[in-house]
């Protein structure tokens, strides 16, 4: 993928930045992966190391870099894993690229899911009604960890304080595939939990 692929034009700040940015290759997901994901199946070659993955900058499941001052995310059975999330295939349609859902992923359009991150405010002040969960933490108040599918924008019913920690939001999830701004998951309604 590259910048031409796009109508610039009509690209959005949010998908621009997320075409111009990288991951780090001394890093991990921040999210837990499924329970056997390290381990290739029988007959399959093993998954290539990260850093060797040939994924243009700004896509991919966002990586925790090693220096980062913030700790990973702590596993929880309660919530959406990002690796579920991050699984998605894109096809290239009319020169923009859209998102390929799997069948997990489309049975969870339309109900209230759990995820947890960390908060992107889209708003200015300490109170956010708008803001995206990213599967990892920023490094840069510049650049996105990730591409879209590493990220979710998440409008709440009440304001929700800022915080540089992980946090836990519950809502409606839908399911985009066409979003305007490039984004791939959106959660309605929602409402932290602890």
């Amino acid at each position: 993928m590259n910048i031409s692929a796009f109508t610039v034009s009509k690209a959005s700040p949010l998908l621009l930045s997320l075409l111009l940015t990288a991951g780090s290759t001394n890093a991990q997901l921040s999210s837990p992966l499924p329970a056997g994901s390290g381990k290739p199946a029988a007959g399959k070659a093993a998954p290539a190391p990260l850093g060797s993955i040939d994924l243009p900058a700004g896509q991919g499941a966002g990586v925790h870099g090693a220096n980062s001052p913030f700790a990973p995310l702590a596993p929880r059975g309660d919530v959406v894993p990002w690796s579920v999330l991050t699984d998605v295939k894109t096809k290239n349609e009319k020169n923009r690229i859209l998102p390929v859902f799997n069948e997990g992923q489309l049975g969870m359009n339309g109900k209230i899911q759990r995820i947890q991150g960390f908060m992107m405010p889209l708003e200015p002040g300490k109170k956010q009604r708008h803001f995206l969960l990213s599967s990892v933490p920023l490094t840069c108040s510049f650049c996105l960890p990730g591409g879209p599918e590493s990220m979710v924008e998440v409008k709440t019913k009440a304001p929700v304080e800022y915080s540089m920690e992980a946090v836990v939001v519950e809502g409606r999830l839908q399911v985009l595939h066409d979003d305007s701004y490039g984004l791939y998951y959106r959660i309605n309604d929602a409402v932290t939990v602890k």
